[in-house]
């Protein structure tokens, strides 16, 4: 039998009662068997000398995982206060254990969900902790936490196809600018040495190959010294509004990113309107909030535009339409679902709709865009090698 160690505990009784202590256990592992052994469902267990503080942020898959496990335990009948000391001893993440285990304390010392969660506003945003609140007040939390987490995943797979289609190209362009630099910065020099001993005339894109390459070794840090001012320079103007709407306007109207950039958006104000309707959410509230969560400006204006049509009794769908920023997908389903009064079960199927329209749109730009930059970096090579090539050619023609 190994050294025992002493462990900090906190555990929720089959009332719901917080209990805490400190045991000694060979494991935390073994701890936790004999904490559930006698009755008690373990919340935290941690080393005695460990910190305990609360983490102030915690990854949007794991606050979906939380969620998930939330909604799953109220709606089977568990009490919140329990429900979160369950989820926190099941999670996998030591910061979302954490950060459940701090709502239950807050919960159980008679804190209510909302103002717990107002804690947290780096994990909990707006719309979340909106939601919830509204949940709590009318009685309907654990459908409401069903529906979060149903948002929360439908947003982290959308964005995961996104990155897995930008996988290949990204690397592919890496790649060649890694090669290209290695050509230009090493090999390059190495041939000139060569090439000058010789004392032939050399070619004119050797030349222009010798001069590019030159240039480029002698002025790198000052390529890398503009290009970090550039991103700085970028970064803190698109902080200014003008700057950023002008930005937008000019991604929207690129052809192939503006369309896709506009899906994204308009699937997200969607999906967002239709959980805050489905959820009791009054329409300007839902609207507001919804109009938070779009990133391109021209867009968010939009909605701001269709809130205020609505706040003077126009019905969305002829709100959103007289926009002209939302496509007429979102339209004709608003109109389908308010004169049907099933509103949330048509803006959920107009953003599933939009939302397969953006993930076709991502499939097509990368497989356009794969095979341009396969060519593209076929052909910057074998311009080096024709460079690099060619004097050699000739010196063995005048050897012949």
């Amino acid at each position: 039998m190994g050294a025992q160690a002493s462990y900090r505990w906190e555990a929720v009784d089959a009332q719901g009662r917080a209990q805490r202590g400190v045991l000694e256990a060979d494991s935390a592992r073994g701890l936790r068997d004999r904490l559930r052994a006698e009755g008690l469902t373990p919340v935290a267990v941690e080393p005695a000398g460990a910190g305990t503080a609360v983490p102030r942020f915690v990854p949007a898959r794991e606050l979906a995982l939380a969620t998930r496990q939330l909604a799953t335990l109220t709606q089977a009948g568990m009490t919140l206060d329990a429900a979160l000391g369950a989820a926190a001893a099941q999670a996998d993440d030591a910061r979302a254990g954490k950060l459940l285990a701090a709502l239950r304390q807050h919960v159980g010392g008679g804190e209510s969900l909302p103002s717990a969660l107002d804690r947290y506003p780096r994990t909990f945003s707006p719309l979340y902790r909106g939601l919830v609140a509204a949940a709590v007040e009318s009685g309907r939390l654990p459908d409401v936490l069903g529906r979060l987490a149903d948002y929360l995943e439908a947003r982290i797979a959308l964005r995961e196809r996104f990155t897995t289609a930008l996988i290949y190209p990204v690397l592919v362009g890496v790649i060649a600018l890694a090669v290209i630099a290695v050509l230009l910065v090493y090999v390059v020099p190495q041939v000139v040495s060569v090439y000058q001993q010789s004392r032939q005339t050399l070619p004119w894109l050797t030349q222009a190959l010798i001069a590019t390459s030159s240039f480029l070794r002698a002025t790198a840090w000052l390529w890398i010294a503009a290009a970090a001012i550039a991103a700085v320079s970028f970064t803190l103007a698109m902080r200014r509004p003008p700057f950023r709407d002008a930005v937008h306007r000019t991604l929207l109207a690129t052809p192939a990113l503006g369309r896709l950039l506009r899906s994204l958006d308009t699937a997200r104000f969607a999906s967002t309107l239709a959980i805050l309707v489905a959820s009791g959410t009054p329409m300007l509230r839902a609207l507001d909030a919804a109009g938070a969560v779009i990133r391109m400006r021209p867009i968010a204006e939009a909605a701001s535009a269709a809130a205020a049509g609505v706040r003077e009794g126009m019905p969305l769908a002829r709100a959103l339409a007289a926009t002209r920023a939302f496509p007429p997908v979102l339209v004709h389903l608003t109109a389908s679902g308010e004169g049907s009064g099933a509103l949330a079960p048509m803006l959920e199927r107009a953003a599933a709709d939009l939302e397969r329209e953006a993930e076709r749109r991502i499939t097509w730009i990368a497989a356009l865009v794969q095979p341009l930059m396969i060519v593209a970096m076929g052909a910057i090579v074998l311009v080096l090698v024709l460079a690099i090539m060619l004097p050699i050619v000739s010196m063995n023609q005048l050897i012949r």
